[in-house]
C-alpha cells in the first residue's frame, strides 16, 4: 500500500465530510446536493401492456412496436404461482425460467438415491418429464380498465375503514363476474396505489413438468457473495413444460424463439416479466419510516437467522447441497433488505425523492382545484405515519416472520392462536377454527421437530434479535432465556418448554384455551403476552392501515392526474415490459463490462483454491469441456428496469428472440424499490448463447437443443 504525503488538516476533514454522501457519479467528482433534481427516469421503465410509451420507444429506441408485436410478446410471457417469471419458448409448451425459481421444488420430485439440486436433471424423453405438485403458470390474455367501478363503490363509504372495505368487496365482486363471463382466472390489479384499477384476465396452466435443471453450482456459483452483484459468471436457468387436461404438452400460438446471433451493445433489449413490488410513489415520510425503523428491524432479524443457518450449513458438510437452498433463500432476503436500506441512506437518491415531492407540492399549490382536493394530503400522511411509527415501535420487535422462526416458537404460537380463537364466539373465528376445518387445524398445531440442532440455533437467533432490538432490560430476555445468552439461553428455554413434546401439546389442546393460556411454559407465555398486546391494538392497526391506504390512493391519483403516463405505476407482481440496452457501468473505482465470458467462471474457481463452496464447480464443469469456446458470453448487464419477481424473465430483442434470461440485478439495483438510477442500476442475466453452448457441450441435451433451435419438439 502506498503511503500518502502529510496533508493539511483541513483537507483531511473535507475528505471525511465528502465521504458521508454516497454519490451516483464518479468517485472523483464531489457531489453538490443543491444541484440534484428529480427526473422522470427515477420512476423507471416498467410499463403495463395497456400503456406502452410508443413515442418514447420511437425517440429513444428508434422502434415503434405494432399491436401484433405487443400482443405476441405479452402472451409469450408467463408468471409462476408464488413468484418468478417465465416464457414459452416453443410451440409445444416449453417454458424457460431460472433454476432458483424451481430449486426448492426439486427434492419433492426426486427418486430414492437422486439429488436433483446437486446434480441436476434432464428428461431425455417426453415420458421422463416429471410433474411438480401444486405448481402453475398464468398467461395474461387481456387487460380491462375497471377504475370507475371501484372508485364509485368507494365513494359511498363515509369513513376510511368503510371505503377500504367497499373497495375490497367490489374487487371480489368484479373478479367473480369476470371469471363467470370468461371462464378464466381474473384478478383486479391496483395501479398508482389506487389511482387506477385494471382487470387482468389469465389463462392458467396447472400441470407443469420438469424438462431440464442444471446442477446448483453452475446456477448459483458464488452463492450469497455473488448474489446481487456484477460481473457474474453463472447460468441460472431451467426448462419446464406445460401440459393440458389430457396429459399432453400444450400447443401455444405465442412463444419466443432463441436468437442465433450474440447480442451486441447497440441492440435494444426488452425484459418481459412480473416485477414484484416497488414503492417509488410513496411519500418521503413513509420512506423515512422504512429507513429509520421498519427495514433496520427486519434486517436485524435476517442477520441473526442467517447466522444460524450458516453455522448449521458449515457444521454439516455432508448435507450442503440439501441445505444450500434454504440458506440462499435467507441470504437473498438479507441482502435485499441491506441493499434497500443502503438506498434509503443514499443522499443522492433521497435528494431526488425530496425534489420530486417538493415539485409536486408546488404544482398543487399553484392549481386551485388541486389545492382544494389534495393540499393537505402530506400533512395527513405525516400524522398517520407518525402514529404508525409509534404503534410499530411497540409491536414490530415481537413479530417473528413465520418461515424464519424456530419450530418451537411456531408450535407455541399456533397453540396460543388456537386458544385465542376458541375463546371467540363461533361467528367471529377465522375459517380455520370453524367446522369442518377445526379438526384439521388442531392436528397441524404440533409438528415433529426436524433438525433439532438447527432449531436450537434459531432459538439463539431469536434471543440475539430481542437483545439487539429491545436492549438488555427487555423483560422477555428474563422470562424466556433467564437473561442467559447463546447456548446457555437455548438450553434454558428448551429445558423449560413443553412444546417439543407431542403428548404434552395434545394434552393442552384437549384441556382447552384456559389450560393453554395459563400453562407454566415461558415460550407459551411469551406468545400469550405478545399476541394479546397485538390483539388489543388490532383496531388501531386496522384504522391506521385503512387511513394510509386511502391517503396513498389519493397521492397515487394526484400523481397520475398531474403526470399521466410520464410516470409508470409501481410494480405490482403483474406483467410489465421494460426497455434498455446492454451496458457496463462504473463501480468501485473501476469498470464493469457489458458482458462476461466463460473465462471468468474458471478464473473464479481457481482463484478461490478450487474449494467446493462458494465458487466450486460440479465435477462435470471442473475441466473445460471439449468444444466450448471460452470467449463465449456467459452473462451480461443491461439498463433494463427490474426488481424481485422478474427472476426468470426473458430478455428479448426487437424480433422477439431470446438473447438472455434475467436472474437478478446488481447491488445498486436494490435501491430500485424507491428510485431507478440508470447510471449504474443494472439487470443481470445469463446469456442465451452461453445457455445453448452449455446444453450442447456440457449437458449434451440433444432433444432439448432441437426444440430450442426449431421452436417445436422433434417428431
Amino acid at each position: 500500500m502506498k503511503k500518502l504525503k502529510a496533508l493539511p488538516l483541513i483537507v483531511l476533514l473535507m475528505g471525511s465530510m465528502l465521504s458521508v454522501t454516497t454519490a451516483q457519479q464518479s468517485i472523483y467528482e464531489p457531489l453538490d446536493l443543491d444541484e440534484v433534481e428529480f427526473s422522470f427516469e427515477d420512476f423507471g421503465k416498467m410499463y403495463t401492456f395497456d400503456d406502452v410509451p410508443m413515442q418514447e420507444y420511437q425517440e429513444e429506441l428508434g422502434f415503434n412496436p405494432s399491436e401484433q408485436w405487443l400482443d405476441h410478446v405479452q402472451k409469450s410471457a408467463l408468471q409462476f404461482g408464488g413468484g418468478c417469471s417465465g416464457s414459452f419458448v416453443s410451440e409445444d409448451g416449453l417454458i424457460m425460467t431460472n433454476h432458483h425459481c424451481i430449486r426448492s421444488r426439486l427434492s419433492g420430485i426426486q427418486k430414492e438415491g437422486e439429488d436433483l439440486v446437486k446434480n441436476g436433471y434432464y428428461a431425455s424423453s417426453l415420458e421422463e418429464e416429471r410433474k411438480f405438485p401444486n405448481l402453475y403458470v398464468d398467461q395474461l390474455m387481456r387487460i380491462e380498465d375497471v377504475t370507475e367501478d371501484v372508485h364509485k363503490a368507494m365513494e359511498k363509504g363515509k369513513t376510511d375503514e368503510e371505503k377500504a372495505e367497499r373497495k375490497r368487496k367490489k374487487i371480489k365482486e368484479l373478479e367473480k363476474q369476470y371469471e363467470k363471463e370468461t371462464g378464466l382466472t381474473c384478478k383486479v390489479v391496483t395501479l398508482y396505489n389506487g389511482g387506477k384499477y385494471s382487470m387482468y384476465i389469465y389463462k392458467r396452466y396447472d400441470d407443469i413438468r420438469l424438462v431440464f435443471a442444471p446442477d446448483v453450482q453452475i446456477a448459483a456459483t458464488g452463492w450469497d457473495w455473488d448474489n446481487f452483484t456484477y460481473p457474474r459468471y453463472e447460468l441460472d436457468f431451467a426448462f419446464v413444460r406445460a401440459y393440458n387436461e389430457n396429459g399432453e404438452p400444450v400447443k401455444v400460438d405465442n412463444h419466443y424463439t432463441f436468437a442465433e446471433k450474440e447480442a451486441e451493445a447497440k441492440d435494444v433489449s426488452f425484459v418481459v416479466g412480473r416485477p414484484g413490488n416497488t414503492d417509488r410513489l410513496l411519500s418521503m415520510r413513509q420512506l423515512s419510516f422504512f429507513r429509520d425503523m421498519r427495514h433496520p428491524t427486519i434486517l436485524n432479524q435476517f442477520n441473526e437467522v442467517y447466522k444460524a443457518y450458516f453455522e448449521y450449513f458449515e457444521e454439516n458438510p455432508g448435507r450442503r447441497a440439501e441445505l444450500l437452498s434454504k440458506l440462499l433463500s435467507v441470504a437473498n432476503g438479507r441482502k435485499a433488505y441491506a441493499g434497500m436500506l443502503k438506498g434509503l441512506k443514499n443522499d443522492y437518491l433521497m435528494k431526488k425523492k425530496w425534489d420530486f415531492e417538493n415539485s409536486l407540492k408546488e404544482k398543487v399549490k399553484a392549481d386551485e382545484e388541486l389545492n382544494e382536493e389534495y393540499g393537505d394530503i402530506w400533512t395527513k400522511i405525516d400524522k398517520t405515519v407518525d402514529s404508525t411509527e409509534r404503534y410499530a415501535k411497540k409491536v414490530l420487535p415481537f413479530y417473528i416472520a413465520g418461515i424464519y422462526q424456530s419450530q418451537y416458537h411456531s408450535i407455541a404460537e399456533r397453540l396460543v392462536e388456537y386458544a385465542m380463537q376458541m375463546e371467540k364466539p363461533q361467528k367471529e373465528r377465522d375459517k380455520a377454527y370453524k367446522e369442518p376445518k377445526l379438526k384439521k387445524t388442531k392436528k397441524k398445531i404440533y409438528r415433529d421437530i426436524e433438525d433439532p440442532a438447527l432449531q436450537k440455533l434459531l432459538v439463539e437467533a431469536h434471543e440475539r434479535f430481542l437483545r439487539k432490538e429491545m436492549g438488555e432490560k427487555c423483560k422477555f430476555l428474563g422470562s424466556l432465556y433467564n437473561n442467559k445468552q447463546g447456548d446457555d439461553a437455548s438450553d434454558y428455554l428448551l429445558e423449560k418448554t413443553q412444546v417439543a413434546d407431542k403428548d404434552a401439546v395434545n394434552q393442552l389442546i384437549d384441556k382447552g384455551p384456559d389450560a393453554i393460556k395459563n400453562a407454566d411454559d415461558p415460550l407459551i407465555q411469551y406468545f400469550v403476552k405478545t399476541k394479546t398486546m397485538m390483539a388489543e391494538k388490532q383496531d388501531e392497526r386496522k384504522r391506521l392501515n385503512s387511513k394510509l391506504e386511502m391517503l396513498n390512493q389519493d397521492l397515487g391519483r394526484l400523481i397520475y392526474e398531474v403526470y399521466g403516463d410520464k410516470i409508470p405505476p409501481d410494480a405490482t407482481s403483474t406483467l410489465r415490459i421494460s426497455h434498455g440496452r446492454l451496458k457496463g457501468y462504473k463501480y468501485n473505482g473501476t469498470l464493469a463490462p457489458a458482458k462476461t465470458t466463460f473465462y471468468g467462471l474458471w478464473d473464479r474457481y481457481h482463484s478461490f483454491g478450487e474449494e467446493p463452496y462458494p465458487w466450486g464447480l460440479h465435477e462435470r464443469w471442473q475441466e473445460v469441456p471439449e468444444g466450448l469456446n471460452l470467449e463465449t458470453p456467459i452473462g451480461f448487464a443491461t439498463t433494463n428496469d427490474i426488481v424481485g419477481g422478474n427472476s426468470g424473465s426473458a430478455i428479448i430483442n426487437k424480433d422477439a428472440e431470446v438473447i438472455g434470461l434475467c436472474h437478478d440485478g446488481n447491488l445498486e439495483s436494490l435501491a430500485g424499490d424507491y428510485a431507478f438510477l440508470p447510471e449504474n442500476n443494472r439487470t443481470v442475466a445469463s446469456d442465451a448463447i452461453g445457455i445453448m453452448d452449455a446444453l450442447k457441450h456440457v449437458y449434451e441435451t440433444s432433444r432439448l437443443i432441437y426444440e430450442l433451435e426449431n421452436s417445436k419438439m422433434k417428431e
